[in-house]
Protein backbone atom coordinates (compact mmCIF):
# COMPACT_ATOMS: atom_id res chain seq x y z
CA UNK A 1 0.00 0.00 0.00
CA UNK A 2 0.94 3.37 -0.41
CA UNK A 3 1.81 5.99 2.57
CA UNK A 4 -1.49 8.07 1.75
CA UNK A 5 -4.28 8.15 4.08
CA UNK A 6 -6.11 5.63 4.67
CA UNK A 7 -9.60 6.46 3.74
CA UNK A 8 -13.00 3.50 4.11
CA UNK A 9 -13.81 3.18 0.63
CA UNK A 10 -9.00 3.16 -0.37
CA UNK A 11 -10.01 0.15 2.67
CA UNK A 12 -12.46 -1.31 1.55
CA UNK A 13 -10.98 -1.47 -1.96
CA UNK A 14 -7.44 -3.04 -0.62
CA UNK A 15 -9.22 -5.42 1.41
CA UNK A 16 -11.43 -7.04 -1.17
CA UNK A 17 -8.56 -7.42 -3.75
CA UNK A 18 -6.25 -9.27 -0.81
CA UNK A 19 -8.69 -11.68 0.56
CA UNK A 20 -9.79 -12.75 -2.75
CA UNK A 21 -6.42 -12.33 -4.87
CA UNK A 22 -3.83 -12.89 -2.74
CA UNK A 23 -0.97 -10.09 -4.22
CA UNK A 24 2.14 -10.40 -4.29
CA UNK A 25 2.24 -6.71 -4.09
CA UNK A 26 -0.98 -4.59 -4.18
CA UNK A 27 -1.18 -0.29 -4.49
CA UNK A 28 -4.07 1.36 -3.95
CA UNK A 29 -4.16 4.75 -4.91
CA UNK A 30 -6.36 7.54 -4.87
CA UNK A 31 -6.12 9.87 -7.47
CA UNK A 32 -9.71 12.17 -6.23
CA UNK A 33 -7.62 15.10 -5.32
CA UNK A 34 -6.81 15.25 -9.59
CA UNK A 35 -10.31 15.80 -10.05
CA UNK A 36 -11.20 18.16 -7.93
CA UNK A 37 -14.24 20.32 -9.43
CA UNK A 38 -15.03 18.17 -12.43
CA UNK A 39 -18.93 18.47 -11.81
CA UNK A 40 -20.93 15.56 -10.52
CA UNK A 41 -17.88 12.98 -10.45
CA UNK A 42 -16.88 14.39 -7.23
CA UNK A 43 -17.92 13.65 -3.62
CA UNK A 44 -17.06 15.74 -0.83
CA UNK A 45 -15.44 13.35 1.12
CA UNK A 46 -13.07 12.32 -2.00
CA UNK A 47 -12.49 8.83 -2.89
CA UNK A 48 -14.19 8.50 -6.33
CA UNK A 49 -11.32 8.23 -8.44
CA UNK A 50 -8.46 4.99 -7.49
CA UNK A 51 -5.69 3.63 -9.53
CA UNK A 52 -4.86 -0.11 -8.33
CA UNK A 53 -1.62 -1.38 -9.53
CA UNK A 54 -1.64 -5.47 -8.37
CA UNK A 55 0.31 -8.58 -8.78
CA UNK A 56 -0.78 -11.48 -8.07
CA UNK A 57 -0.67 -15.34 -9.67
CA UNK A 58 -4.44 -15.38 -10.05
CA UNK A 59 -3.89 -13.40 -13.56
CA UNK A 60 -1.54 -16.37 -14.91
CA UNK A 61 -2.97 -17.61 -17.94
CA UNK A 62 -6.04 -15.02 -17.81
CA UNK A 63 -5.98 -12.09 -20.75
CA UNK A 64 -6.02 -7.77 -19.94
CA UNK A 65 -9.57 -8.06 -20.02
CA UNK A 66 -10.63 -10.98 -18.36
CA UNK A 67 -8.10 -9.46 -15.83
CA UNK A 68 -9.67 -6.19 -15.59
CA UNK A 69 -13.23 -8.23 -15.19
CA UNK A 70 -12.52 -9.93 -12.32
CA UNK A 71 -10.97 -6.81 -10.21
CA UNK A 72 -14.39 -5.37 -11.79
CA UNK A 73 -16.58 -7.66 -10.54
CA UNK A 74 -14.78 -8.19 -6.82
CA UNK A 75 -15.56 -4.22 -6.66
CA UNK A 76 -18.92 -3.65 -8.26
CA UNK A 77 -20.69 -1.84 -4.93
CA UNK A 78 -17.68 0.19 -5.47
CA UNK A 79 -18.24 1.12 -8.95
CA UNK A 80 -21.92 1.43 -8.45
CA UNK A 81 -21.58 3.59 -6.13
CA UNK A 82 -18.99 6.24 -5.24
CA UNK A 83 -15.83 5.03 -7.24
CA UNK A 84 -16.45 6.81 -10.88
CA UNK A 85 -13.33 5.77 -12.11
CA UNK A 86 -10.45 2.87 -11.51
CA UNK A 87 -6.87 2.58 -13.38
CA UNK A 88 -5.96 -1.04 -13.06
CA UNK A 89 -2.56 -2.33 -13.93
CA UNK A 90 -3.09 -6.91 -13.31
CA UNK A 91 0.40 -8.34 -13.43
CA UNK A 92 1.67 -11.85 -13.07
CA UNK A 93 4.48 -12.23 -10.60
CA UNK A 94 6.48 -13.34 -13.73
CA UNK A 95 5.36 -10.19 -15.71
CA UNK A 96 6.53 -7.44 -12.71
CA UNK A 97 9.90 -8.85 -12.99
Amino acid sequence: MTDQAQGPVKTNIARKLTAALAPVSLEVIDESHHHAGHGHHHHPEGETHFRVEIVSAAFEGKSRIERHRMINALLADELSGRVHALAISARTPGEAG
